[in-house]
């Protein structure tokens, strides 16, 4: 569930106009947890992340939405399998 009090998800945009979430905006973009976000790294649902100007792994807003179209589809495949 979203939770109000979190900041607005601002992400960077590069020239190409991709735009690029840290763990803590993807958070906020998504309106889960960082602990989600993380989970989705070790899940290997978030791959190839690059690194920001404070070494912070960034990820492109269409990796973080892809991220979240698996869990959801794997969730719901657990649950027709039960």
């Amino acid at each position: 569930m979203p939770q109000h009090d979190r900041e607005p998800a601002h992400g960077r945009e590069d020239a190409d106009g991709t735009i690029w979430f840290t763990v803590r905006q993807a958070a906020a973009f998504t309106g889960r947890d960082r602990q989600t976000i993380y989970s989705w790294e070790r899940r290997g649902h978030l791959t190839d992340p690059r690194l920001d100007e404070h070494g912070r792994r960034i990820y492109t807003q269409r990796q973080i939405a892809e991220a979240e179209r698996t869990t959801r589809h794997n969730a719901a495949a657990t649950r027709r399998a039960a």
